[in-house]
């Protein structure tokens, strides 16, 4: 009997129906449903993503760590792969655009594969996209972290020295930017002096460099030869006054690096806004020190020491410490001027709910108010949507190939992100389903007032088996349920079921009469593959851990675009 002749049907008899069809009426997981699949890591039949979603989904999710079927290595290389037939069919700029956009956006869990894929486009052969990824580096590379990571990823893209004269140029033009906001340039270099086997003089004296007479000369005289020398160049008085301001600043953090008086380095704090990396390591053991840090101290650093500060009892409850760093991490606006990534607070809060460092003794007592102000930062961080008032079907993958790190930390597996992630949605929504899928479906008990704790704990005490990622959608014909959009967190790696997820939804909407419901995948590992039809219009691929992602689902949700 074909398939569709069922449809007539009475739905309260779905299930039973649907066990009389023969094997014939559908194809497994593990054969190919037509010309547009190919096999998966896993052994199934997925569709492979265009070049240019691949390219986004490692911008957003890199490649760290691999995946449970397939090694880092392997995932970086073809993931480079892409950019560089994305290069070769003309589309170059598009690359370096898309680089730019994701990396100013803060749409990345790390840096790192945005600086990789930058540095991929500067060596390239083509001049147009090689003078394109030059152009926006001062804008990719915020801090002298970034570029040191950028120019070992080019050494090693580099059959050469790599030093050529666009190279030399845009190093230079790096420093240089800061002509007007010298003092901003003077509190980088000095709060990153190296990373990566690189130091700023290093980077400089092979840049070539020409020192101009002004501030920024000053601290690039300061960098290759040291205070006194950069004073002495100046054979006369400091006049300028953004000059001066600079020196005093530059001998305040000299001053600091060798200073063992408690007293003197909270003045040179309070007096020059000096950051924790100025703070010689022997005085980062008192409160009175940390105490001084924390009123100047940006998001992002406070949100990575907040175990250091607890362990110091700094962050006891009813304290006024404790009050503004709540404050601070429910704060919309601050979490976006930050460009801090929701990764990096989910990590935090991973971290910080354990009471101790996985490194080292570091031990701390929780404040509790500090880690709901951390969940509800994860949550603040992505973009502000509306609920569409759709309903809405949301399934996570709890599979064993889910069971790896995510973003490359080992500490945050993508089964852990899924769930995570998935609650942006609830917190939103009013009329939505909660399933866990692998070779079996389990309905999660879950609802928008459940902390990101007990969601993960939820997830995380089910059976993990083999991946079917048709479940989520075949249960509901099974069960009669009516949904406008199902909404799949997963790597893709399916090969278990008996029919393929695309067709499970094509299925579903002939049987449930809505001919428009919508398919979301939300990608949770940096491959090549998808379980969504690109040529079906009512799918969609998101990259899972883009900021962008909730707006993205919202927009297509109610429009069917992004």
């Amino acid at each position: 009997m074909d398939f569709y002749e069922l449809m007539e049907v009475d739905l309260h008899n779905v299930v039973r129906v649907t066990q009389k069809i023969t094997v014939e009426s559908v194809k497994p997981q593990t054969e190919r449903l037509n010309e547009l699949q190919v096999q998966n890591n896993a052994g199934g039949y997925s569709y492979r993503i265009d070049d240019k979603t691949r390219l986004l989904r490692y911008l957003v999710l890199g490649s760290d760590g691999g995946t449970y079927y397939c090694g880092e290595n392997m995932m970086k290389r073809e993931n480079v792969a892409c950019i560089d037939r994305l290069i070769i069919a003309g589309r170059g700029l598009e690359v370096v655009d898309c680089i730019y956009k994701v990396s100013i956006q803060g749409r990345s869990c790390k840096q790192n594969s945005v600086l990789y894929a930058l540095a991929v486009c500067a060596r390239s052969n083509d001049p147009h996209t090689k003078s394109s990824a030059y152009r926006v580096l001062p804008e990719v590379c915020r801090i002298p972290t970034h570029l040191f990571q950028f120019i070992k990823y080019c050494e090693n893209e580099s059959s050469g020295t790599g030093w050529g004269r666009a190279h030399k140029r845009a190093v230079c033009n790096w420093y240089k930017r800061y002509k007007n906001e010298p003092l901003k340039l003077a509190y980088l270099v000095t709060k990153y002096r190296n990373r990566n086997d690189w130091s700023h003089k290093d980077v400089l004296r092979l840049a070539h460099i020409k020192t101009p007479d002004d501030s920024v000369g000053f601290v690039v005289k300061y960098l290759v030869k040291g205070l006194k020398h950069a004073k002495m160049a100046e054979n006369q008085e400091i006049t300028d006054s953004d000059k001066e301001k600079v020196k005093k600043f530059l001998e305040a953090v000299e001053k600091a690096n060798s200073c063992t008086d408690e007293n003197v380095i909270i003045g040179l704090i309070d007096t020059f806004h000096l950051a924790r990396e100025h703070v010689p390591t022997e005085m980062l053991n008192s409160p009175s020190v940390w105490q001084a840090l924390i009123w100047k101290m940006p998001v992002t650093a406070m949100i990575r020491n907040l175990g250091k500060m607890s362990s110091l009892e700094l962050l006891s409850e009813g304290t006024e410490n404790e009050k503004k760093i709540v404050k601070k991490l429910t704060d919309r606006e601050q979490l976006s001027s930050s460009k801090i990534h929701p990764f990096t607070i989910l990590i935090a809060w991973n971290q910080y709910k354990k009471g101790h460092g996985d490194k080292g003794s570091l031990k701390w007592k929780v404040n509790h108010r500090v880690l709901k102000a951390l969940d509800d930062a994860f949550h603040l961080s992505f973009s502000n949507v509306e609920p569409t008032g759709k309903r809405i079907s949301l399934a996570i993958d709890v599979s064993g190939s889910m069971n790896c790190p995510v973003v490359g930390n080992a500490s945050v597996t993508a089964r852990e992100a899924s769930a995570a992630m998935m609650m942006l949605t609830a917190r939103v929504e009013s009329d939505f389903e909660i399933v866990a899928f692998s070779r079996g479906l389990t309905k999660l008990n879950i609802n928008s007032n459940d902390s990101l704790q007990s969601v993960i704990s939820k997830c995380n005490q089910l059976y993990f088996s083999m991946t079917d990622c048709s479940l989520p959608i075949t249960n509901a014909i099974e069960q009669s349920k009516s949904f406008d959009v199902f909404i799949i967190y997963t790597d893709s790696e399916t090969y278990y079921g008996m029919t393929h997820p695309s067709e499970a939804l094509v299925r579903y909407r002939q049987y449930m009469g809505v001919p428009d419901a919508k398919l979301i995948v939300v990608g949770m590992a940096s491959n090549g593959f998808s379980i969504a039809d690109p040529n079906d219009p009512f799918m969609m691929d998101v990259v899972g851990f883009d900021t962008a992602a909730p707006q993205a689902i919202e927009n297509f949700i109610n429009n069917g675009t992004l």
